[in-house]
């Protein structure tokens, strides 16, 4: 029986509410990326036009949608096996990979010199590695 009061189970309330929010996150964020990738190409490249990254951008979110769909992915995986088994290993790796996407979208967000758009980034961040610490074994 789950009681909260025990360091336990809060945790791993915590680790499965983590782990779905990163599946979320990252998975429909990425499926975007697919289903409406010319959409998404016009508008980076536009965003990106006077960087230094503006000849690589078809690669970038290409690489950008593969971490998302991994991470996302293998949180959502993670988050069914914690709550059948409590082994949070794939979510960890989930988090793990979701952490490197966001690292990877700021730099992005820094070279385009969208700065606003870089904060953003920081309590997404943030959660990530408040993930990888709870789901760390």
């Amino acid at each position: 029986m789950l009681c909260l009061r025990l360091v336990e189970d809060s945790t791993w309330l915590l680790q499965i509410l983590l782990s779905a929010f990163l599946a979320i996150l990252f998975l429909q964020s990425g499926i975007d990326k697919v289903a409406d990738r010319r959409g998404n190409l016009e508008f980076l490249q536009g965003h990106f036009a006077k960087s230094p990254l503006a000849g690589m951008v078809p690669l970038l979110v290409t690489v950008v949608t593969v971490l998302e769909i991994v991470s996302g992915a293998l949180s959502a995986i993670g988050c069914v096996i914690i709550i059948l088994t409590r082994d949070p290993t794939a979510a960890f790796y989930g988090a793990v990979i979701s952490a490197i996407s966001i690292v990877a979208l700021f730099f992005g967000q820094r070279m385009a010199k969208d700065y606003a758009g870089a904060a953003v980034l920081v309590p997404y961040f943030l959660l990530t590695l408040i993930a990888i610490y709870l789901l760390a074994h």
